[in-house]
């Protein structure tokens, strides 16, 4: 019984021995990574410190690479500005042009000023005969209705004589008529003077229609032939603009712009100075037919006056009109 207590008790020593060395053991197998880790965690500082100059040795070659690719594109930029300078130095004869219609004129060919200067000239031309034909137009058709109105009114050409004394174009035909009569006094036909009577007052109608009608010419030069002037102009301006393509090798708009304006500028006077000529001649062309057919009108009114004079003489005496001739 002793022996077996004895046997346990030395069974139980041994076995909490085994139980103790074996929780040390484990206690030893779940420490022991603990002070690898700590020494690894202690050698990164120095791993990383030992990389740190290879990566700012890097860094300081990705700084220079990136610094020479910033001056290669500066330089490459700064030709490229070289380059548009030049160009534009090159292309600022073309667009130093004013495209006002003064300073195309400027700068236009002397073939084309001349162009212009002449079309200019037309005109002013046109506007002088314009403001004073149109004037004298309007006073001879007013005087002359005036006239008509004192011949209808008149009993005999002496009366109708008396009665102008601003010497208007009745005056002249009645003087023509009484001329006429002066110079007939001697016949007996009566119908013979009549004729010559009226044949003096046509002539003398027709005179009058002339010289109404002068001053009138330049008109029609001008309406007919300032529009081929622009034209002439035009053709010269296009081929300033082919000349200009042809020196510069180059289609570019510059080139051709200026020419081109020039030409249109030419067209433009020639149209401005053509259009108004041709409408104010049409004009005094109406006025002038109204002009002469009033005169005729005055002429009738004449004729009238000497036939009735000479229906109320007597036969016997024939055709003795010192009744009607001015004393």
């Amino acid at each position: 019984m002793m022996l077996n207590e004895m046997y346990s008790s030395s069974l139980f020593a041994a076995s909490s021995r085994v139980a103790r060395l074996s929780a040390l053991l484990l206690c030893a197998a779940l420490f022991a990574p603990l002070p690898a880790l700590a020494q690894e965690n202690a050698a990164l500082p120095v791993a990383t410190t030992s990389l740190a100059p290879g990566a700012e040795a890097e860094a300081e070659a990705e700084a220079a690479e990136a610094e020479s690719n910033t001056i290669e594109n500066e330089a490459i930029a700064a030709e490229d500005l070289a380059a548009e300078g030049e160009s534009s130095e090159s292309e600022s004869p073309m667009f130093s042009h004013d495209l006002s219609p003064w300073g195309m004129y400027q700068n236009a060919d002397i073939v084309v000023k001349i162009v212009m200067i002449g079309l200019a000239i037309a005109s002013v031309i046109t506007w002088t005969i314009a403001l004073a034909k149109g004037l004298e137009i309007f006073i001879a058709r007013r005087r002359l209705k005036g006239e008509l109105a004192g011949l209808k009114k008149a009993r005999s050409l002496k009366e109708a004589d008396s009665g102008f004394r601003r010497k208007g174009l009745s005056h002249y035909l009645v003087q023509e008529t009484l001329e006429e009569v002066r110079l007939s006094a001697d016949t007996r036909e009566r119908e013979g003077i009549k004729e010559r009577a009226a044949f003096r007052l046509e002539r003398l109608v027709a005179a009058s229609g002339r010289t109404m009608s002068r001053g009138t010419g330049p008109l029609a030069t001008i309406g007919s032939t300032a529009p081929f002037v622009g034209l002439f102009g035009t053709v010269w301006g296009i081929m300033n603009s082919f000349i200009g393509i042809a020196k510069s090798q180059t289609t570019n708009l510059a080139v051709v712009a200026p020419g081109i304006a020039e030409a249109l500028l030419a067209t433009a006077l020639g149209l401005v100075a053509a259009i108004p000529a041709v409408v104010i001649y049409n004009v005094f062309a109406r006025s002038i037919s109204g002009y002469k057919a009033e005169v005729s009108d005055c002429s009738a009114e004449v004729l009238l006056l000497l036939s009735r004079e000479l229906d109320h003489l007597p036969e016997e005496q024939g055709a003795q009109m010192h009744l009607v001739k001015r004393a």
